[in-house]
């Protein structure tokens, strides 16, 4: 079935060749869900992967998680800088840098090299969260971080393959030798050897594809597929208004954007000026995050099935202001930035947009252990209404997809049993639709533990849109044995003890449309 490279216009073999590509990174992504080692990844499926051409441009990417699938669209473009000409046949490197196209860094991601007859042709990519990467609090999500080192190992483009030989002495030395050391490091080496063989897989696939079409063929195609997808992006750009909107976090900080649409260049400039300095905390999201979100925000746009690829960006031209809370620099923290001021970006957007009301806003990140096990969930809530639909009741929203664990493998792996976890009634906006309801969820402790909470919309709630009502605000606390309660705010760290019972309340989604009075 090969073409003439002179006829490489078949609309048909365009979708057939996507399709093979697409398959390709979802066969990563099963890969890593089989043999990782963490239920953060085999459960939580708190994992990511993509295919990227010779210069680092997505080709292909798995149904995941929103925030890293943006991410990895920067991420390729560094490997293929860096490496297009000392990459070797057999290499693997890791890289966690949020200064460099990273997240934050429990976000491990390594990136593989893959040759066609001694040529690169492209790389493999995957990005998975590790329960723990070292820094002062199990889990590496300290509530009150202020410096990159608080919050584990950083990691910047450090070869774990050689020659097809894992480096396991290597990777060692580097995750102990920290100041702030990774507290479970054989469980790191295992997710590793689990992201290189999904790597590996990848690369198998892709090469499926290559030796049935041929090179120029194939290549061809990637180009047709990113046309394609820059192509839905614009027809969206088509009916779009300038617009603006500014969303405040519960700590006073901000996002602003500004949409100017030009019709005749089919483009559009996306200016976050006016956006919060960057934070004293951890609530800076590096540049990637933000390239993330408005990437996911205008694929949710398109009303058609096409790929997430680098066409989707290219009649986008975003604008982010140096040393702001979106585009930090080193040695600011920015655990929080990349679950929590990402889910801000995107309703900044959104509220500019005027499409939706805001989903819940926040992962509700729930991260705990001591120096024996550490874990780390995202709580689903409520997300928005729009003028088609009400929300949706206890999901994940925009910038997460992770699942929680089941509580037979929660309470089996970990000393901790689940009380309750049950839908918050009423807790969404009321409208003419009305906006998702939280979840309550009670996790009860059966020996010490550090527990950290970061989240949002504790004070500020989730906005409703076209009369439509805010969702109810988000709720923490610890109910000890002797019935007295320690609240948490947004973010907080507290000791529990054997019976401590941590209670969760997620916010709803935002109402959509006056209700009509009866």
């Amino acid at each position: 079935m090969k073409k003439n490279k002179d006829s490489i216009d078949d609309p048909i073999t365009t979708e057939v060749v996507r399709g093979l590509l697409d398959a390709a990174a979802e066969e990563v992504q099963q890969v890593l869900y089989k043999v990782s080692h963490s239920p953060l990844i085999t459960d939580g499926r708190d994992s990511t992967s993509a295919l990227f051409d010779a210069q680092g441009r997505t080709i292909a990417q798995a149904t995941a998680v929103p925030c890293h699938l943006g991410c990895l669209q920067d991420l390729g473009r560094i490997f293929a800088s860096h490496f297009n000409h000392q990459a070797n046949e057999g290499d693997v490197y890791i890289h966690n840098d949020p200064y460099n196209g990273g997240t934050h860094l429990p976000d491990l991601a390594i990136v593989s090299p893959v040759f066609f007859k001694s040529k690169l042709i492209g790389y493999v990519a995957t990005m998975s969260h590790h329960a723990d990467i070292g820094g002062t609090v199990p889990g590496s999500a300290p509530a009150n971080s202020i410096h990159i080192k608080e919050e584990g190992v950083l990691i910047d483009n450090f070869k774990i393959v050689s020659k097809g030989f894992f480096l396991e002495d290597e990777i060692h030395d580097l995750l102990s030798q920290s100041e702030y050391p990774a507290r479970n490091i054989d469980q790191n080496i295992a997710d590793l050897k689990a992201q290189v063989a999904a790597a590996e897989k990848g690369s198998q696939e892709l090469l499926k594809v290559i030796k049935h079409y041929g090179l120029d063929t194939v290549h061809a195609y990637m180009g047709h597929v990113q046309d394609n997808a820059e192509e839905s992006v614009r027809r969206v750009l088509d009916v779009l208004s300038d617009s603006s909107f500014t969303y405040k976090m519960d700590d006073g900080h901000q996002v602003s954007v500004s949409i100017t649409i030009d019709k005749i260049k089919r483009s559009a400039t996306i200016d976050f000026t006016g956006t919060s300095n960057q934070h004293p905390g951890n609530y800076n999201a590096p540049s990637a995050i933000c390239y993330a979100a408005v990437l996911y925000v205008f694929r949710c746009l398109v009303d058609e099935d096409i790929p997430l690829n680098a066409g989707c960006l290219k009649p986008l031209n975003l604008i982010i202001p140096k040393k702001s809370m979106i585009n930090p620099e080193y040695p600011a923290a920015v655990f929080s930035g990349n679950v929590e001021t990402s889910q801000c970006i995107v309703d900044t957007l959104l509220g500019a947009l005027g499409e939706f009301a805001a989903s819940q806003g926040t992962m509700n990140n729930f991260i705990w252990g001591n120096d024996k096990v550490q874990n780390y969930e995202t709580i689903c809530g409520g997300s928005g209404a729009s003028i088609n639909q009400p929300g949706c009741s206890a999901v994940h929203t925009h910038m997460t997809n992770s699942r929680l664990t089941d509580p037979e493998v929660l309470e089996g792996r970990f000393p901790v049993k689940l009380e309750s976890f049950s839908i918050r009634e009423n807790s969404g906006g009321k409208g003419l639709n009305s906006g998702g309801d939280g979840v309550d969820r009670r996790l009860r402790f059966l020996e010490p533990m550090t527990v950290n909470i970061i989240a949002g919309h504790r004070k500020i709630p989730p906005y409703g849109l076209s009369g439509g009502e805010s969702g109810a605000l988000g709720e923490n606390y610890v109910i000890h044995p002797d019935k007295s309660i320690t609240s948490l705010g947004t973010k907080g760290q507290i000791e529990v003890t054997k019976d401590d019972i941590f209670v969760l309340k997620t916010p709803g989604g935002g109402g959509f449309g006056k209700k009509p009075l009866n």
